[in-house]
C-alpha cells in the first residue's frame, strides 16, 4: 500500500529510538548520556562485550562502529523482528498511536485473515497443553520425564500432546466456532479424501510450538509415540503463517540472548535446543527438520556474525555441515561466517549434556573450526595423494570452490589458509625405512606430527619464533597500555598488527578504540571488557616487567623508543618467516638428513640474529610486505636461503 506524504516523518518524529532499541538493548550508564539522547550498549546484531552501537535520538538514527549496521527506527525494527516494511511501520505507528491510514480491501483482508489464523494456532497450542496433563498421555508424560523434562522446562516451551484421535482437536476448535476454512488453512487439519469429516493433522504425538520472530505460533512440530511410525518427527505444512525454509525454532529468544553476549548455536532440533538452553546456552536455533536454506542462514547472520554449527556426530549431521559450505560460501563477508562444532560420534548436543554436562559442550564450542578448516577435511578425507594428478585434481576442487567467494578480501584469505594446509600435508615426512612419504587427509584436520629427523628444522624453529612474536607483541600492548598518549603516534601500525592470539587481538582494538582516553579511563574500559586482572597479568609477565618503559610508563621517549623498535623486529621476523616459508616450499619431497642439519643451523642463526640486542644497524627491506631488517639478519636470512636453493632439483 502506498502511505500519504508525511506519514513516515511524522512516524519517525513521534517515536523515540532510544526507547525502540532499548528493547533489545542494555544501555552503558557510563557512555550514555540520555539527557542529550547520546545513547551507547552492545551492538544487538553482533556478538560483542564492549558498547559500539551508538543511538543519538535527536537524529533519530542508529550507527555500529563494530559491524557497520545503521538505519532509523524503521530499519530497526525490520531487521530485530525480521519483517517487512510495511509490518514494521505498522508496529511503530501502533506504539506512537498514529491510526495507519486505510488498506485497500484486499490488503486489509488479507492482514485480518493471518490474524484470525495466528489466533486459531494460540488456541491449538492452549488444546495441546491441556492434553498433556490427561490420563492418554501418561506415555508422553513418562517419555519427557527420563528425557530430564521437568514441569518448568514443559511450561517455558508450551510442550503438548495431540491426542491419539482422528477428530480430537478438530471437534475442540469447532466448539469455539471456528470455521472449517479457518483450520484447514492453519495446517491443523486435512480434507478426508472420502468425503468425510476433515482429521487432525496430528495425532499421537508430542507437540513442540515453533514461533516467529515476533512469538505468534505459526506451526507445530510432533515427535510420533508410536516406534513404528514411519515419520518420527512431522512439521505442519507451509501455510500463510509458516514458511519452513525462513523459520527457525526458538529464534526470537535466541536473538535476546546472543544480543547480551552468548554464542549463536545451530542444533539440529527441538530437543537438542531445549537442552541446550535449559543448559545456559540460550542462544540456541534449529532449522525445521531440512538442511540450513540461504534465508535461514541470512537470518542467523543477522543475529550473530558468526553462528557456531553445533550438529550430530553422525553421518547425516556431518554431511549437513559439509552442504552448508557450499550454501555459505558465495555469501561470505567480512566478518561474517560460520565456524563447525562437531559432536562426538554418535552424539548430539542433548546426549553430551546429559552425560557429561554444560562443560563438555563448552569445550566444543570454543574449539570450534573455522570454515575453511572444514573446506580442507571435506576435500582430503580418507585420500591419497601419491603423484602430481591427484594433488593437481585436489588444486583444482579446492581452486573452484574459493572461487565461489565473491569478496575479493575474503578469497584471498581462504586461498592463503589452504596454502598453509596444502603445505602441512605435503611436506615431506621420514619412513622408518627410510623413504619419503606424503600424508593423506584426516578428518580431524590437524597438523601431523613431525617426524625425528625433521625436529630440529626450520619448520620447529619457527615455533619458537612465533614464542618470541608474542612476546613483542605483549611488550608493545603493555607499554601503550600503561601511556596512551603514544598510542597515536603508532596508530596504523597497530592496525596492521597481526595479533599472535584473541586476547592480544581484544586489547590492541580497546588501546585503538580509546586512545583519546585518560589513563585511567583506558584502564577502566580494559577492566571491563577483558577482566580486573587483565592489565595486570600483562605487565606482570617476566619478559614484559623487565623492560626499562614498562618500569617507567610515564616517560613517554622511552615508551615512544621501545614500541618503535618492537615493531620493527615483530615486522622483520615476519617478513623472514614469510620468506622461509615460502623457499622452503620449493624443496617438497626432497628432504634428507643433511638438508636438515643445514636448515636447522640457517634458521637458528636467524632467529639469534632476530633476538640480538646488538645488530649491525644498517637496514635492508626484505619480503612481499617490505619488512626492514639489519645486515646481521639480513645475513642469516641469506645463508637459510642459500642452503635451501642448493637443495632444488637439477634438470
Amino acid at each position: 500500500m502506498s502511505l500519504p506524504p508525511g506519514f513516515l516523518d511524522e512516524l519517525r518524529s513521534r517515536s523515540s529510538l532510544t526507547q525502540v532499541v532499548g528493547r533489545k538493548v542494555m544501555w552503558d550508564a557510563r557512555k550514555s548520556n540520555q539527557g542529550k539522547g547520546d545513547m551507547w550498549a552492545p551492538c544487538p546484531f553482533h556478538q560483542e562485550k564492549s558498547a559500539s552501537f551508538h543511538v543519538d535520538d535527536r537524529k533519530g538514527f542508529y550507527y555500529c562502529f563494530g559491524c557497520h549496521a545503521k538505519g532509523d527506527a524503521i530499519s530497526f525494527v525490520r531487521e530485530t523482528e525480521n519483517v517487512g516494511f510495511m509490518e514494521a511501520v505498522e508496529i511503530l505507528a501502533r506504539e506512537a498511536g498514529m491510526p495507519m491510514p486505510a488498506r485497500d480491501p484486499q490488503a486489509q483482508q488479507k492482514a485480518d485473515r493471518r490474524t484470525q489464523l495466528a489466533e486459531v494456532m494460540e488456541q491449538a497450542v492452549k488444546f495441546f497443553r491441556l492434553q498433556l496433563n490427561t490420563g492418554a498421555a501418561a506415555e508422553a508424560r513418562s517419555y519427557l520425564e527420563r528425557r530430564g523434562l521437568g514441569a518448568e522446562v514443559l511450561d517455558r516451551w508450551e510442550i503438548g500432546y495431540a491426542p491419539d484421535q482422528w477428530q480430537g482437536l478438530w471437534d475442540h476448535l469447532k466448539s469455539k466456532d471456528i470455521t472449517d476454512d479457518l483450520i484447514l488453512a492453519a495446517g491443523l487439519a486435512k480434507p478426508s479424501s472420502k468425503g468425510g469429516k476433515p482429521y487432525d493433522t496430528f495425532r499421537g504425538r508430542i507437540m513442540y510450538p515453533i514461533r516467529d520472530a515476533r512469538g505468534r505460533a505459526v506451526a507445530f512440530g510432533g515427535r510420533a509415540m508410536d516406534p513404528n511410525d514411519n515419520a518420527k518427527y512431522l512439521n505442519s505444512p507451509e501455510t500463510e503463517l509458516f514458511d519452513k525454509g525462513r523459520t527457525l525454532y526458538n529464534q526470537g529468544p535466541a536473538r535476546t540472548a546472543a544480543g547480551k553476549g552468548q554464542p549463536l548455536i545451530v542444533a539440529e532440533g527441538y530437543m537438542d535446543v531445549i537442552a541446550l538452553a535449559s543448559a545456559g546456552f540460550e542462544a540456541s536455533v534449529a532449522p525445521l527438520g531440512t538442511a540450513v536454506t540461504e534465508s535461514q542462514l541470512q537470518m542467523l547472520w543477522r543475529i550473530a556474525p558468526e553462528p557456531v554449527i553445533a550438529l550430530d556426530g553422525d553421518q547425516a549431521g556431518v554431511r549437513a555441515a559439509l552442504r552448508l559450505i557450499d550454501l555459505a560460501l558465495p555469501l561470505l563477508e567480512s566478518g561474517q561466517s560460520l565456524r563447525f562444532a562437531i559432536m562426538p560420534a554418535g552424539k548430539d548436543p542433548d546426549d553430551l549434556l546429559r552425560e557429561q554436562g554444560a562443560g563438555a559442550v563448552q569445550k566444543l564450542l570454543d574449539t570450534a573450526i573455522p570454515m575453511v578448516q572444514l573446506l580442507w577435511q571435506r576435500e582430503t578425507e580418507g585420500r591419497v595423494f601419491d603423484s602430481p594428478e591427484r594433488k593437481a585434481a585436489l588444486d583444482k576442487a579446492l581452486r573452484d570452490k574459493i572461487m565461489l567467494i565473491k569478496d575479493p578480501s575474503i578469497r584471498s584469505h581462504y586461498g592463503q589458509a589452504i596454502k598453509d594446509l596444502r603445505w602441512q600435508l605435503f611436506r615431506p615426512q621420514r619412513q622408518s625405512g627410510g623413504g619419503i612419504r606424503t600424508g593423506a587427509g584426516r578428518w580431524s584436520g590437524a597438523p601431523q606430527s613431525a617426524s625425528a629427523s625433521t625436529k630440529a628444522s626450520a619448520l620447529v624453529t619457527a615455533q619458537s619464533s612465533a614464542v618470541t612474536e608474542h612476546m613483542r607483541e605483549a611488550v608493545i600492548l603493555a607499554a601503550l597500555a600503561l601511556c596512551p598518549a603514544e598510542i597515536e603516534g603508532f596508530e596504523a601500525e597497530l592496525e596492521r598488527m597481526r595479533c599472535s592470539d584473541s586476547e592480544h587481538g581484544r586489547l590492541r582494538d580497546l588501546l585503538l578504540r580509546y586512545m583519546s582516553a585518560t589513563v585511567e579511563a583506558l584502564h577502566a574500559h580494559i577492566a571491563t571488557e577483558l577482566g580486573a586482572d587483565a592489565l595486570e597479568n600483562l605487565t606482570s609477565q617476566n619478559h614484559v616487567a623487565i623492560v626499562p618503559c614498562i618500569r617507567s610508563p610515564h616517560d613517554g621517549t622511552k615508551v615512544r623508543m621501545t614500541v618503535a623498535e618492537e615493531l620493527a623486529k615483530l615486522q622483520a621476523a615476519r617478513g623472514l618467516d614469510a620468506e622461509i616459508a615460502e623457499a622452503t616450499e620449493d624443496i617438497d619431497g626432497l628432504a634428507d638428513e643433511g638438508i636438515t642439519w643445514r636448515l636447522s643451523e640457517a634458521s637458528k642463526a636467524a632467529q639469534n640474529a632476530l633476538r640480538s640486542g646488538h645488530e649491525d644497524r644498517a637496514e635492508y627491506e626484505i619480503g612481499k610486505n617490505g619488512a626492514r631488517i639489519s645486515r646481521d639478519e639480513k645475513n642469516a636470512l641469506d645463508a637459510l636461503l642459500a642452503s635451501i636453493k642448493t637443495q632444488k632439483p637439477h634438470g
